[in-house]
């Protein structure tokens, strides 16, 4: 009598990357553009108001600050208008000199060279998350990048890491995200999925801390660390 064995599943985990402030150093360069754009609103942005905003979609953010300058709330066209100004300033002040966040190469040539599943999932509109992906050492390692312009609701609604998922072709219990924001590390719980908070630039430990693992630098993580979070 044949005796048949139960196939062994080898699950191939995932690693779901926030961008800003995470992959890459970018707090001052969107300090300095969101200034400028507060500016023209007629609002003094200050930076703990900057660092509370750090890491949203542009729309929740350019309606705050009509809000903060006292002024109607804007239309549609003036956001889109505002934000691509925003966004071109952002690119701009970075592009000669990539600030890529140290550790960020290293942590996910390790996870590839593991065989994990690699997505970036960001706020941040596709332009952007195009120039990150041909500058950052790492870029061509990512499967997909889940950006701000392909989701309806920004962090810490947790679509934009759902669809990275479903990108990769995993459950949600297979990802591991790891984010800078609060927001992020929301998002991260509301999808089911573990999370590392990056006490970055402007973060605080007590932010992040609802998140699985907080650290300090990107070399703290490894694939067995990370693997660990996922209870293997």
């Amino acid at each position: 009598m044949m005796i048949r064995v139960p196939a062994i599943v080898f699950i191939m985990p995932a690693a779901i990357f926030d961008i800003d402030g995470t992959l890459v150093d970018t707090y001052d360069a969107h300090h300095a553009s969101w200034i400028e754009v507060s500016a023209h609103i007629g609002h003094d942005l200050q930076e703990d108001q900057f660092a509370r905003q750090f890491g949203r979609m542009n729309d929740p953010i350019i309606r705050e600050l009509f809000e903060f300058a006292g002024r109607s709330s804007p239309g549609s066209d003036e956001i889109r208008s505002l934000a691509d100004r925003k966004e071109a300033d952002f690119r701009s002040i970075i592009e000669d000199a990539f600030p890529e966040m140290p550790g960020a190469t290293e942590l996910v040539a390790a996870l590839h060279e593991a065989g994990w599943r690699l997505a970036a999932g960001t706020s941040a509109p596709a332009e952007n998350a195009d120039m990150f992906r041909s500058k950052l050492g790492c870029g061509p390692l990512f499967e997909t990048i889940v950006t701000g312009d392909d989701v309806q609701h920004g962090k810490p609604d947790p679509e934009v890491f759902l669809m990275a998922a479903e990108r990769l072709g995993v459950e949600p219990v297979e990802c591991i995200v790891i984010e800078d924001a609060p927001a992020g590390v929301e998002a991260a719980q509301r999808a089911g999925m573990a999370s590392v908070g990056f006490c970055s630039k402007g973060r605080t430990r007590d932010e992040l801390s609802a998140a699985d693992l907080v650290i300090d630098s990107l070399d703290e993580l490894d694939p067995d660390v990370m693997r660990s979070l996922l209870g293997g």
